[in-house]
């Protein structure tokens, strides 16, 4: 449960530091737009987004048990913080965040951290692109430019009320939208290692401000981004609350210590190395209680993030740590540059998250796994873009652990009589 940052340190050079440094700040600027994106996606301010990558983005490299780990808000939390939020208000959320976060810290003090292995693959693939469905939906909105007052936020509801509105659509805001994916691509094939995305963004928002384009930005739908983080404090804490928010609590803590544990495992894979699935889960309690202080959203590993950053040559926590140094600069000096983000610009970047989310490359792979398998995966997926995300992870991985068990059922040997 040690932190890799203690192991690391003794060892550290100056080489380490400026490789460290660089892929800091490539991964900060990753993590900018998207950490506002998915803010937004989650009915939450915007700025919440970058408190998260601040406040969750250290504590999860500094106490982390990956090496190059980075932490923030992620794609996988929209569905369920857009529920909590509409059903019991920000304020909710950060009290479920914080009952997360605290649930993370018990997990692993009793070193839950190997269970992760025993859930089934079919079940995370299928609520991974459930998720990745629902993100998707819920940007065309912004990429066609549509107007409708308020998305509903069941499925089949905001299908309806997207293609009510589809006398509205802005071909300039889809043309942007479209755009930004398209440059978003074509920088990360050209320069995997620098920070494209934001680039991307960048392009399209200037175009938007500078030819004052009829599309909304960031600025005119939410006003100026504020220029420091708040003030730490305690959300009410009620025992009728508590009780009603443990079911979401259950499932952030669930979604953070997976995709975590998910991103570490990718992470060692790519460096080489072995990361310690208890000080993850430990590190990501702490640091969603952390966010929860600091009024922020559930924080966990970012997949695409940490790729993103040993691609640019981080190497040591303290990378993770200079990119959340990194943003809370940017939020002091330069927050108002943000306001001039385009909303299709930022619709496209989600678009392409969730696409990235449902992994493509998979695809073809699960229709060789087992019918069960196959079975499983669609009946997670329906269920978290039909029901719930609560409904569609309880049934899956119960469904999923019983196939398992009666996959490595041993027949009973055959029964003798004893001689007589």
């Amino acid at each position: 449960m040690t932190p890799k940052i203690l192991s690391t340190l003794p060892h550290y050079t100056g080489a380490l530091l400026r490789a460290d440094l660089f892929a800091g700040l490539t991964v900060a600027m990753v993590a900018l737009p998207l950490s506002i994106a998915i803010a937004i996606a989650s009915g939450a301010d915007p700025a919440t987004g970058l408190t998260t990558a601040i406040v969750g983005g250290f504590l999860i490299s500094a106490l982390g048990g990956s090496r190059v780990q980075i932490g923030g808000p992620t794609g996988a939390f929209i569905v369920v913080v857009y529920g909590v939020i509409a059903d019991h208000g920000h304020d909710g959320l950060i009290l479920a965040t914080l009952m997360a976060g605290a649930i993370l810290l018990v997990a692993g003090y009793f070193r839950a951290g190997n269970l992760v292995h025993h859930i089934p693959e079919a079940v995370i693939s299928g609520f991974t692109i459930g998720i990745a469905i629902i993100i998707a939906t819920s940007q065309i909105k912004d990429i066609f430019g549509l107007s409708i007052e308020t998305l509903p936020g069941d499925f089949l509801e905001k299908a309806e009320a997207l293609w009510q509105a589809r006398d509205t659509l802005n071909p300039l805001a889809l043309l942007l939208g479209l755009a930004t994916i398209a440059l978003i691509v074509a920088l990360r094939r050209a320069a995997p290692r620098y920070p494209g995305l934001i680039l991307a963004v960048a392009v399209t928002s200037t175009a938007v401000a500078i030819w004052t384009l009829p599309v909304d930005t960031l600025q005119s739908r939410f006003g100026p981004l504020p220029r420091t983080p708040p003030l730490p404090a305690l959300p009410a804490l009620n025992l009728q609350r508590m009780i009603d928010l443990l079911p979401s609590a259950v499932i952030i803590a669930f979604l953070a210590g997976v995709e975590s544990l998910l991103s570490a495992s990718v992470a060692d894979r790519m460096i080489g190395g072995r990361y310690r699935p208890n000080a993850e889960i430990v590190a990501n309690g702490a640091a969603n209680i952390g966010s929860a202080l600091f009024g922020g959203l559930p924080a966990t590993g970012a997949i695409a993030r940490t790729a993103t950053n040993v691609r640019a040559g981080g190497r040591t926590p303290v990378a993770g740590m200079i990119h959340a140094v990194t943003i809370l600069l940017v939020m002091l000096l330069a927050a108002p540059l943000a306001g001039y983000f385009a909303m299709p610009a930022l619709a496209g970047l989600l678009l392409l998250t969730a696409w990235n989310m449902s992994e493509p490359h998979k695809w073809r792979g699960y229709l060789r796994e087992r019918t069960s398998d196959k079975v499983l995966l669609v009946l997670t997926l329906v269920l978290t873009v039909l029901a719930d995300l609560t409904v569609a992870i309880g049934v899956g991985v119960a469904l999923g652990l019983a196939i398992r068990l009666r996959r490595r059922k041993v027949p009973e040997a055959e029964w003798h009589p004893p001689d007589a």
